[in-house]
């Protein structure tokens, strides 16, 4: 209940596509990469195999699926993304074990692609899945947020291991724990799916934390 008048609230009263702060590149700072584990060795054996083979080929074969209430579902390698037209942006990162890191971010919006991948009006949130077992989802107003973006880019070098090469997703609008790392797949649903079991709320975590 706590989470929805929380979710209520913000979108009710705070402007919907306001931006996160930016800085300049003299306050970048150093950037903990708490909490990340092997993926290669992710709970779900067959995920961890297929992200340590993409690893040893430097990731020229990954590729993230755009599934669901899209008209032309497909596989985007990292040069088709880099094809879009990029965003930098230098933010705020804030985990919610009370520590922040500045870092900038280069990738492509998310708009972008969903809108490239012909989205149906009816859609209503797009899921991520990670190969790290990590699955959460976003509404459309995040989903379409200028600041919404696939990062595969960190302080001008590619996007490290450690923080969830080759692309995870940045929203800089909510808690840290949101921009999923090590992204798989996004499907785009026309109905609410906080990921069900493995969802973050089944595991003792908001599912929306905007800040």
């Amino acid at each position: 209940m706590a989470d929805g008048l929380t979710y209520l609230a913000h979108r009710t009263l705070l402007p919907g596509q306001s931006l996160a702060r930016e800085y300049s590149y003299g306050d970048v700072s150093s950037f903990p990469a708490t909490g990340t584990v092997d993926t290669g060795d992710a709970k779900n054996s067959t995920l961890g195999a297929n992200y340590r083979q993409l690893q040893w080929g430097k990731f020229a074969d990954w590729r993230l699926s755009i599934e669901g209430t899209v008209e032309r579902p497909g596989l985007y390698s990292l040069n088709d993304l880099k094809r879009f037209q990029a965003r930098s942006q230098i933010t705020r990162h804030t985990c919610e074990e009370g520590w922040t890191a500045i870092a900038q971010w280069t990738g492509v919006p998310l708009s972008r692609v969903l809108l490239a991948a012909g989205i149906k009006r009816s859609a209503c949130c797009v899921c991520l899945y990670a190969y790290d077992d990590m699955v959460d989802s976003i509404d459309m107003l995040d989903a379409f947020h200028p600041q919404a973006i696939l990062a595969y880019g960190m302080n001008g070098r590619d996007l490290p291991l450690q923080h969830g090469a080759p692309v995870r997703l940045r929203v800089e609008t909510q808690i840290g724990y949101k921009s999923v790392k090590y992204l798989q797949r996004l499907v785009v649903k026309d109905v609410f799916d906080d990921g069900g079991p493995q969802g973050n709320p089944q595991n003792g975590w908001a599912w929306y934390t905007g800040i």
